[in-house]
């Protein structure tokens, strides 16, 4: 129990100690140092010092670390510094991670609790920003930043690489990278030049960056493989909800121009689009033009988008997942219902119009969520915390926002995914 007399800083470590320990359905955060981590299902806290270190442990017996050190010159030091301490060999790279110095290595090193065993995983190095109610304790190496250290490692061999480095993927080392590709999809897929593509049956056209539909097709395959670990497990639905969190944070950028230019299309006709630089700057809102829920023309809004996701042509993959990656959805006009459930989510949530997803896993089927106003079913569920009860949206079949088919209509078969 911690007495009076401890700091506030303290307090907040242990508050962040409970949100670890017991609050494994959402993300997990630190309110002291501004990092978000959304560990898969099954990830346990095991250790830690309470205050800079924390240890997990996963049923498949791989493990995660995360700390945070002050006064280290820089990135590229601790990370030989800790390759040093575990004896361990490995690739290092360094890069820069949406403004902030980074590195990202793979190691190789002796398994301290089994003489002759070997550990291998990743290692994510990455500066964070000096918290304000943590002022002066950057300075011991003058000024250097504070930096994130995080480890996803377990037994040698290639089986849990794709769970190592979603791991470390879902890492948001500030709070403006959380809608932004995550650490390793940004190194291993980095930005290329702007270029126009057309928007499928619009007659428009979006700038994107070359290779997104790339990046955004490899991380829905790499989420996919670790969805499948919970085919059979309990924990399934929370297992869903982190694969579709990590597609929507992965691609809420990169449909940022498509979103834009159709929510101008949609709402005051003809847009005649301008230089990359000059629609970005029109984006400098966060959400376009700003409907909200309760403008009259939010609906109607949300209705054009339905329309055209609806057209789209069904796509499945019988082989693997059946989630067409959203850059490829927007520019070819194809995927399955999920795929067009949040694409169209992502479009209303440009607009400033809440929006969510919900899928069953009985029905074998996804659909669009929106507050917005007016007649139609709504679907009620609980997330977070928090009591929904949001319009429905079919994406498959040509109906209109708030009707559903009797025979996928049973409330209690589908899962409600806010992002």
């Amino acid at each position: 129990m911690f007495n009076n007399m401890k700091s506030p800083r303290i307090l907040l470590f242990a508050m962040l100690i409970v949100v670890l320990a017991k609050a494994r359905a959402e993300p997990l955060y630190s309110p002291t140092w501004g990092f978000h981590v959304d560990l898969p299902e099954g990830y346990e806290f095991s250790d830690g010092d309470g205050k800079n270190r924390f240890s997990f442990r996963s049923r498949f017996g791989t493990s995660f670390d995360i700390a945070v050190y002050t006064g280290k010159p820089s990135v590229e030091a601790l990370a030989g510094e800790v390759e040093q301490k575990l004896s361990g060999r490995g690739e290092r790279n360094a890069y820069a991670y949406n403004g902030k110095k980074a590195v990202l290595a793979q190691l190789n090193f002796p398994d301290p609790r089994k003489r002759g065993s070997r550990l291998s995983g990743w290692a994510l190095y990455v500066e964070l920003k000096a918290p304000e109610n943590n002022a002066g304790t950057t300075g011991a190496a003058g000024g250097a930043a504070p930096i994130l250290f995080a480890f996803a490692y377990g037994p040698q061999g290639d089986a849990f690489q794709s769970l190592h480095l979603s791991v470390l993927d879902s890492i948001a080392a500030a709070e403006e990278d959380k809608l932004l590709p995550g650490p390793v999809t940004d190194f291993s897929y980095p930005a290329g030049s702007w270029k126009r593509h057309p928007l499928a049956g619009t007659g428009k056209e979006a700038w994107f960056r070359e290779g997104d539909a790339e990046a955004a097709q490899a991380l829905v395959d790499r989420e996919f493989a670790v969805l499948r670990r919970y085919v059979d497990s309990p924990m399934w639905k929370e297992a869903w909800k982190r694969f579709y969190r990590a597609i929507y944070r992965d691609s809420f950028d990169r449909l940022k121009d498509a979103a834009f230019i159709l929510e101008r299309t949609w709402t005051v006709g003809a847009f005649a689009a301008g230089t990359a630089e000059e629609n970005r700057a029109g984006l400098s809102s966060p959400a376009g033009n700003a409907l909200g829920k309760r403008s009259d023309d939010a609906r109607i809004f949300a209705q054009k988008a339905l329309d055209w996701v609806q057209g789209f042509a069904y796509e499945r993959d019988l082989m693997g997942s059946d989630f067409v990656n959203l850059v490829s959805a927007v520019q070819d006009g194809r995927g399955d219902c999920d795929s067009r459930a949040m694409l169209w989510a992502i479009i209303l949530e440009q607009a400033a119009i809440p929006s969510a997803i919900m899928v069953s896993r009985e029905f074998g089927h996804a659909m669009g969520l929106a507050d917005l106003e007016g007649e139609g079913a709504r679907f009620p569920f609980r997330e977070g915390g928090r009591e929904y009860k949001w319009l429905v949206a079919e994406t498959t079949t040509r109906i209109g926002i708030g009707r559903i088919g009797e025979n996928v209509s049973e409330i209690t078969k589908w899962l409600g995914i806010t992002f």
